[in-house]
């Protein structure tokens, strides 16, 4: 969760892009309206794309754990 602080600095830069593209000036009241909105709509997308990340990332990584103890294996005589 985002402190309010980070919020606030959000919602400043969604009010300067806001102005930057010659839309309507909208408030602080405003933009932290639509950042909640974009966060709700966005969020779980955001989120399940993370979380897909970070198993191909523990994926790969187990993969080259795996590979490294097949590396320390000590041949056996028969």
């Amino acid at each position: 969760m985002m402190t309010r602080e980070e919020k606030m600095n959000i919602a400043t830069k969604i009010q300067e892009y806001f102005s930057e593209q010659g839309w309507e000036r909208i408030g602080n009241l405003e933009a932290e309206a639509f950042l909640d909105y974009m966060m709700k709509e966005t969020g779980p997308y955001m989120y399940n794309e993370a979380v897909q990340d970070a198993q191909k990332l523990i994926s790969e990584r187990i993969q080259n754990i795996e590979e490294e103890l097949y590396g320390l294996e000590k041949p056996i005589k028969k």
